[in-house]
């Protein structure tokens, strides 16, 4: 999400592209190899078919770098259409078969749209200038929608740009942070984010702006939406006066004044964490969350009769997208010891077929750990769970680094990790809990750390390590801490107010000053922040009470930190604060940081260095 910069050159700068462990933490080569190899895993997602359905593009990291691919549909070499060094996203077919993708440089939020054509030719710009830019889809009738804040520092509008004219103007203003759904002709689901949490479904005409309030709601609600067969029909995913998201269908009125919601699937044990429709509008995709793994189901719209799909082969389910013809839908899978890859589903048959193997080189998948889900208690009685990875031949209790998500409204799951598989292949397990305030296990747990909520999550970090300390899983003096984003807001409220509970932590992009963090991260991002965390002109003091800035007297663990220069999510000013106050009192910290990414790593020497940094920190400080 584009760019304000602060970079300290007084600080400690590691900036050497080679990923190396620190001098003074020896280690066996043959596992810093290892290390290296996991750092160095391919993957391949985010799939759609071309309009014919002859061909399936998707993002690669085959080059080091997420690029755009393509791949015959019935087989044959994969073809990479993009080459920079920059990652590319938001990948999408226009109805007349042209690509378009966003180039972000240095892995900032001010992408670069482009529309070319799956032969290589050069592509065609279709936005100007620097704003915060993010990728959209194409309508219908081959006019692209996206969001960028070139109007207002403040909001996200949408805009479209239309190929006949080779323009981009704007289309839908917004107050913080929205976009359009789904489009056809001058209509418009126009989705509005009120705050973090909470948002609304709007039918728009976009020649009058008149626009018709889909999803009316008391208290906080979540919605996304998709046309029907034609515009009078809307499909939302949504928890409208409900706790777990599940699917709906709303149906217009002709005057265009009213409608009437239909429910058409829910689930107790579930939430909804995704659906598409086919191009006839027939059939309905929906991807379940069922505590942290998917489970697939097709609707048929016709009848209104649901069919549960065959278990995919992984775990998670990433992106899907149905064939032009029904018939077949591509999906990209993954799991703790599968890294992703994109995979065929016959819905008829209800056989999946590979169609990419990402490279492992030297690293075997089948001796990858599989994590277990355990449930623990918060100090007020609230059931949390966690995802445990132990080593092979663990002696328990021994050393274990916890790790928390960002979001916070992230869900920690059983993704393939090779920051994990790192630590445990040096001998550490991994607890990875979901403290209050994680998503997928409704919305009144994921809003229980709002504003003074957020003093209970920060107790549930404890909880965390007292279960393992309580099951003689973790060693006390033991237990290392690591997150990013949000996450490494965790980390840094664990080692100031549990200054004895951990022998080491990570701290990766994470805030750790709200006041610094709402005057210098992005306007919108701020904008949409106060329902999170709080309000900094009516609850300054309780932003103040939350921020482990103003406690780092407290801390005695030491500490890497790790961040991107062109981060404008959670500026770098987070980072450098921490550092230079710790370096000022003597604590140890290690400071790394990465002048070609923004918010997290895309680029795969990065990974690498961020995976071979933090397990040599962690095997320094807990083996």
């Amino acid at each position: 999400m584009p760019s304000i910069l602060r970079v300290s050159l007084s600080l400690v700068l590691l900036l050497s592209a080679a990923p190396a462990f620190a001098a003074d933490a020896p280690i066996d080569p043959a596992l810093e190899a290892r290390i290296v190899a996991m750092g160095k895993v391919h993957s391949a997602s985010a799939a759609q078919y071309s309009p014919d359905g002859k061909q399936i593009a998707y993002i690669s990291t085959l080059s080091g770098s997420p690029q755009a691919w393509i791949l015959p549909t019935q087989g044959g070499e994969p073809r990479q259409l993009t080459t920079g060094s920059d990652p590319v996203s938001g990948l999408r077919w226009s109805p007349d078969g042209k690509l378009a993708y966003a180039v972000s440089p240095g892995g900032g939020y001010n992408a670069q749209l482009f529309i070319g054509t799956p032969d290589g030719a050069p592509a065609t710009r279709i936005n100007e200038g620097e704003a915060n830019t993010f990728p959209g889809d194409f309508a219908p009738d081959g006019r692209y929608y996206f969001r960028s804040n070139a109007r207002s520092a403040n909001s996200t509008d949408t805009w479209l740009y239309d190929p006949a004219t080779g323009k981009a103007k704007l289309a839908v203003e917004m107050e913080t942070v929205g976009e359009i759904d789904d489009m056809q002709g001058h209509l418009a689901v126009v989705n509005r984010l009120v705050t973090r949490g909470n948002n609304n479904l709007w039918l728009e005409d976009l020649r009058t702006h008149r626009s018709m309030l889909l999803t009316p709601h008391q208290g906080t609600a979540q919605s996304f939406g998709l046309f029907g067969k034609d515009t009078n029909t809307v499909y939302i995913a949504h928890n409208i006066g409900r706790d777990r998201m599940g699917l709906g269908r709303v149906d217009i009125a002709a005057d265009g004044r009213t409608f009437k919601r239909t429910e058409l699937a829910e689930r107790d044990d579930a939430e909804l964490d995704d659906f598409i429709l086919d191009d006839a509008k027939r059939q309905a995709l929906l991807k379940w969350n069922v505590a942290g793994r998917n489970e697939l189901e097709l609707i048929d719209l016709t009848g209104n009769t649901r069919r549960r799909l065959p278990a995919a082969p992984n775990d998670l389910v990433g992106s899907i997208d149905f064939a032009p013809d029904g018939s077949r839908v591509v999906l990209a899978l993954s799991g703790a010891t599968a890294t992703s890859d994109l995979w065929q589903l016959d819905l008829a048959s209800g056989t999946y077929t590979r169609l990419t193997v990402s490279p492992t080189e030297g690293v075997d998948l089948a001796q990858l750990v599989k994590p277990e889900l355990r449930t623990f208690k918060a100090h007020d009685g609230l059931e949390l769970s966690g995802w445990l990875y132990l080593p092979k031949d663990f002696k328990a209790p021994g050393p274990v680094v916890l790790s928390f998500h960002g979001g916070p409204e992230g869900q920690e799951r059983p993704a393939f990790r090779a920051d994990y598989q790192a630590l445990l292949a040096s001998g550490i397990a991994v607890f990875a809990p979901n403290i209050r305030g994680s998503s997928g296990f409704g919305k009144k747990f994921m809003s229980m750390d709002n504003h003074a909520g957020r003093f209970d999550a920060n107790r549930d970090i404890k909880a965390a390590a007292d279960f393992l300390i309580a099951e003689r899983i973790g060693a006390k003096g033991r237990l290392g801490i690591v997150g990013g984003s949000y996450g490494g807001y965790v980390v840094m409220v664990a080692v100031t107010d549990y200054p004895d509970t951990f022998a080491a932590g990570a701290n990766l992009f994470g805030m750790v000053n709200f006041e610094t963090f709402f005057a210098q991260s992005t306007p919108w991002m701020g904008a949409i922040s106060t329902g999170e965390y709080g309000d900094p002109k009516t609850q300054l003091q309780l932003l103040r009470d939350l921020s482990p800035i103003h406690k780092l007297d407290r801390v005695k663990t030491p500490l890497l930190v790790m961040h991107g220069a062109n981060d404008t999510n959670v500026p770098v000013v987070e980072a450098e604060q921490v550092v230079a106050a710790l370096k000022k009192r003597g604590v140890p910290v290690e400071y790394v940081l990465f002048p070609d990414e923004g918010h997290g790593w895309r680029k795969q020497a990065n990974r690498v260095r961020s995976t071979v940094e933090m397990t040599a920190f962690f095997a320094k400080h807990l083996n």
